[in-house]
């Protein structure tokens, strides 16, 4: 399976950024591509200790991924491929970009919480 990043569908844009979604062999691909820092942690409250519990593979084009997790925080710069166990909150660094691969149903849960914490930050229409 191939795809290009314009075949991938953009599943959140921002003024920060941009994330494109795709499923693909039982795996969740990500493609990130962030102006801004960026810090999410506060769309993973509900989730076990706060914090992400999916598994993620992935590789920075450019820029810098930080994964806080209770007692360590990983730190992966343009080049670097990387795993990142369950139990962590992402900080972005602005100039970013990267390629990240996750399986599927964590994912999803994970995706779901995010959801219902974004949409109660929104003002009301």
């Amino acid at each position: 399976m191939r795809g290009s990043k314009a075949d991938v569908p953009v599943a959140i844009e921002s003024p920060r950024g941009t994330i494109r979604e795709i499923e693909w062999g039982g795996m969740a691909v990500e493609l990130g591509s962030f102006h801004h820092e960026g810090d999410p942690s506060r769309f993973f409250k509900g989730l076990p200790d706060d914090r992400c519990q999916c598994p993620h593979w992935g590789y920075v084009l450019q820029g810098q991924l930080r994964f806080t997790f209770a007692d360590r925080t990983e730190i992966y710069n343009a080049g670097d491929a990387y795993y990142v166990a369950p139990g962590h909150t992402p900080l972005i660094g602005a100039n970013t970009e990267y390629v990240e691969f996750s399986p599927v149903e964590p994912y999803h849960q994970t995706a779901e919480v995010m959801a219902r914490n974004i949409a109660t930050m929104q003002p009301p229409s």
